[in-house]
């Protein structure tokens, strides 16, 4: 077992961090609407800038806007560690999804620039553009797009449901950069810190996750298309895509029970839309999320044969389209092993578990050795307002991202 790395960092500056941040599209229930590309977000980006500079980091943007803030090493040829997330947040969102893994990386840096700490490898602060995929989607755009899973001209292509354009919002609120995206792929190590988003830590009284891997999700597009028909007409004629659609909907939750997975239908659209219509065309969204890809696959199977059989006995077209696919990807054995052994050095509970939930730490795995610390929230709520932790907990996963990062960067002196 190692020694704490004794960086001293402050769990107390850290929660005022949090809380300074918050007031940046703070709603009145208490969460935050900061999202991507908005002015808020903007505003939120230029405080994140003066902090980090105000330590002596240095800012590159890239060209979909990820924000890079730089310590230099002793050893500058050196892959640098980084440290990163979001600060993107759901229209309903919370105070620390995301926003506690940049601000808790920007307390290491603070942290280091006081004690005058040098380390072999450069330490980087990433925030990345777009995590949430709540206003541009699909999610994780600006990670994706670095680790070269999506081009640069389809990211920047994308609408939102206003219309707005994402390379020409980047633009509007000043945040599009010059940097390679694809630069990032050259980093040493990622480490993620976030709260866990589900309830098992809370419940079993451990402040620490140590993740290890990320389930695979599958994404999928459903159209039922039947027939406008008068509401005040007869029953038997109608070819109801409404109706038909809640029958699959029905069925998601029913194929995720029997795999062991998870399932959630996220948005409905009905087609004309109308009090008085039946609905001629209704589209959903379906995620699939399972550990096992080979039962994932057998989820979304499920699901075409069930459209299948109810186009065939409602008279009208079901079509199943492939939205997006996340394979299972494991996390780093030996960073993971850094984060066991910090907390256990650091005398705290922890417990090895994987991530349902996608974040940039998923995209980042293929490319670059990385790993993920949960911490709790209370009970499990996320993008919602009321989505809440302690200090306590968010200072337990800062001091073992601290030392993990140390470790990995390499501690050379202190002046």
């Amino acid at each position: 077992m190692s020694k704490p790395s004794n960086l001293p960092v402050s769990g107390a500056r850290l929660w005022d961090s949090l809380m300074e941040m918050a007031r940046i599209g703070g709603t009145p229930k208490g969460g935050c609407n900061r999202q991507t590309l908005t002015d808020l977000d903007g505003a939120g980006r230029a405080l994140l800038r003066r902090w980090a500079e105000a330590v002596g980091c240095t800012l590159s943007v890239d060209r979909v806007g990820n924000m890079v803030l730089r310590r230099e090493g002793r050893d500058p040829n050196r892959p640098a560690v980084a440290i990163g997330s979001h600060l993107d947040t759901q229209p309903t969102g919370g105070k620390f999804d995301g926003v506690l893994g940049v601000l808790a990386g920007l307390e290491v840096m603070r942290a280091l620039h006081e004690a005058r700490i040098e380390t072999e490898a450069p330490i980087v602060l990433i925030n990345w553009t777009n995590e949430e995929g709540a206003r541009f989607s699909p999610p994780m755009m600006g990670s994706g797009v670095a680790m070269g899973l999506f081009t640069e001209d389809e990211v920047l292509a994308k609408t939102d449901p206003a219309g707005a354009v994402f390379g020409e919002e980047l633009r509007r609120i000043g945040w599009q950069g010059q940097a390679d995206p694809a630069a990032l792929q050259s980093l040493g190590a990622y480490f993620e810190l976030h709260i866990e988003q589900g309830p098992l830590l809370e419940q079993e009284g451990i402040p620490v996750g140590v993740v290890d891997r990320a389930l695979a999700q599958a994404w999928l597009d459903v159209t039922v298309t039947g027939e406008d028909f008068h509401a005040g007409g007869a029953m038997a004629p109608r070819r109801d895509s409404l109706v038909a659609a809640s029958i699959l909907v029905q069925a998601v939750e029913q194929i995720a029970l029997t795999e062991g997975g998870r399932g959630t239908v996220g948005r409905i659209t009905v087609q004309p839309d109308s009090r008085n219509v039946v609905p001629s065309q209704t589209w959903f969204s379906v995620d699939f999320r399972h550990g096992d890809e080979a039962a994932l696959a057998r989820m979304v199977a499920a699901l075409r044969t069930k459209a299948e059989q109810v186009s065939r006995v409602r008279k009208l077209k079901v079509a199943v389209e492939d939205f997006w696919y996340c394979p299972l990807t494991p996390f780093d054995p030996a960073l993971v092993a850094a984060l066991e052994d910090a907390a256990r050095t650091r005398g705290l509970n922890h417990t090895v578990m994987p991530t349902g939930i996608g974040h940039d730490a998923v995209y980042v795995a293929r490319r670059v050795p990385t790993a993920m610390i949960f911490v709790p929230c209370e009970g499990g709520i996320s993008h919602n307002e009321a989505e809440n932790i302690t200090p306590q907990w968010a200072e337990a996963g800062l001091v073992v991202l601290a030392d993990a990062v140390l470790a990995t960067a390499g501690r050379v002196k202190v002046e």
